[in-house]
């Protein structure tokens, strides 16, 4: 790797963390249970999508650390442990899972040839494995540490708060994630920024 590619990258994971960062601050619509709707789901998984696999979760990798140790990244410009250490926590925590899962889907099939149902098909099962454990750790986080127990009640509880207002926007920002995503990185890839 030349030292113009590692500049480059270095480059990509703190561009898509400013950017994480930025739509993180946009009003979250607040929600019943204290788990607002915010952007973050849609840019993070993009940056799996467009940077791959290492480079778009070191991107939320980045953005957790940054407001672990207090600067004020995290939604409603909020940072540091108590952040972390309440309600959604563990959504915050499983953003890298998110990025992960969506870059280990847009890179599954490579291949230029294969036929483009199985390339989406494995994109928008990336996003969704992402999603589906953003939602599983965040409820059980929240159950945890906001309701003092996991059990089935407080599950169950943190499901209705966490998950079920949010399945139509997350359906709307998987699709908008993998579509976008997809663009902007053939886009980087023909301007030769990407490879």
């Amino acid at each position: 790797m030349t030292r113009r590619e590692k500049t480059l990258k270095i480059c990509y994971v703190a561009l898509f963390t400013a950017v994480i960062i930025v739509l993180s601050q946009l009003p979250g619509i607040p929600l019943p249970g204290g788990v607002p709707m915010t952007l973050q789901t849609l840019i993070i998984p993009m940056a799996g999508v467009v940077l791959g696999t290492a480079m778009g979760t070191g991107s939320a990798v980045l953005y957790v650390l940054l407001g672990l140790v207090g600067l004020p990244v995290f939604s409603g410009f909020k940072g540091g442990l108590g952040v972390i250490l309440g309600p959604t926590g563990g959504f915050i925590l499983s953003f890298p899972l998110m990025a992960f899962f969506a870059g280990l889907g847009a890179n599954a099939i490579k291949d230029p040839n294969a036929k483009k149902l199985l390339r989406e098909g494995a994109l928008y099962l990336g996003l969704l494995v992402g999603t589906v454990l953003n939602y599983v750790v965040g409820t059980f986080w929240f159950a945890g540490v906001y309701m003092g127990a996991v059990n089935r009640e407080t599950l169950a509880t943190g499901f209705s708060a966490c998950v079920l207002p949010f399945i139509p926007t997350t359906i709307l920002k998987i699709i908008l994630a993998g579509i976008l995503g997809n663009l902007l990185r053939k886009a980087l890839v023909r301007a030769g920024l990407l490879t």
